[in-house]
């Protein structure tokens, strides 16, 4: 009996965590299929905020996912994180924009060693994120968004893209969220008055959390104040106890670029 009990326990407990981790529904997002110049294309979903007053201006999130979720279904990069973003109330409270672009199976936001102790940013961006970049200015043009609230996140592989995009493009976010990710510490000072709010497991296998830890006394050595949550006892995915977090959302969109 206590064997049965013990069975049910590990089985609602499997649950619990499959709800935790549930995708977005993808009717929620909008299925798009960016065409560039010369031929390339990149798959992407775009939520929109519902009601839509094209008086007004609403925020962008852009979501870089991580090495699991690449391909060409325009629907894995639904699997993580975006689904903060989709709830009733979130909805409701944090009208916005948000963009969950998908990476091509076998590239990367960004074309550096993931093992490696510390890496330097490549002189261009990887295809998948000079798309990206794209496609947000795009998206620019035919939505009303704000210019001064736009915001980026990601996780493992997205979390290097997060930590290679804002150190390109320092003066295009208003805050970052990298989770679980590094970043080139050279590019501290490019940063460092950006809000950033990085995540980390402090026992990931796949990424060292020191790769973030050094971020973080990179940031803070040029000046920044940077926050970081490292989470004591979880592995690779920080993401679930960082999308838990009931200040990351106030603090994502209380940031906002100067004139």
């Amino acid at each position: 009996m206590k064997r049965l009990v013990c069975l049910a326990c590990l089985v609602v407990g499997a649950l619990a965590v499959m709800t935790d981790l549930a995708p977005a529904a993808p009717d929620d997002f909008e299925a798009v299929v960016f065409n560039a110049d010369g031929g390339a294309t990149l798959p992407y979903r775009l939520l929109k905020p519902q009601p839509l007053d094209p008086q007004k201006k609403y925020p962008l999130v852009l979501f870089l996912h991580g090495a699991g979720e690449r391909g060409n279904d325009n629907l894995a990069q639904l699997k993580h994180v975006v689904n903060l973003f989709t709830t009733p109330q979130n909805r409701e409270k944090y009208p916005c924009f948000v963009l969950a672009p998908q990476c091509p199976a076998g590239q990367k936001w960004v074309d550096v060693n993931w093992g490696a102790k510390t890496h330097e940013t490549p002189d261009k961006p990887a295809e998948p994120m000079a798309l990206t970049l794209q496609v947000i200015e795009q998206l620019q043009k035919q939505h009303p968004i704000d210019a001064r609230r736009m915001y980026v996140t990601g996780l493992s592989m997205g979390g290097y893209g997060t930590w290679d995009l804002i150190a390109r493009r320092p003066e295009m976010f208003a805050a970052a969220a990298p989770m679980c990710g590094g970043g080139d510490e050279t590019t501290a000072a490019k940063i460092a008055k950006l809000p950033i709010w990085n995540f980390h497991g402090a026992k990931d296998g796949a990424v060292p959390p020191a790769r973030s830890r050094n971020m973080i006394e990179a940031l803070k050595k040029a000046g920044g104040a940077p926050k970081y949550t490292e989470y004591p006892d979880a592995g690779h995915d920080c993401w679930t106890p960082a999308t838990k977090e009931p200040d990351l959302l106030p603090w994502l969109f209380a940031q906002k670029r100067a004139e």
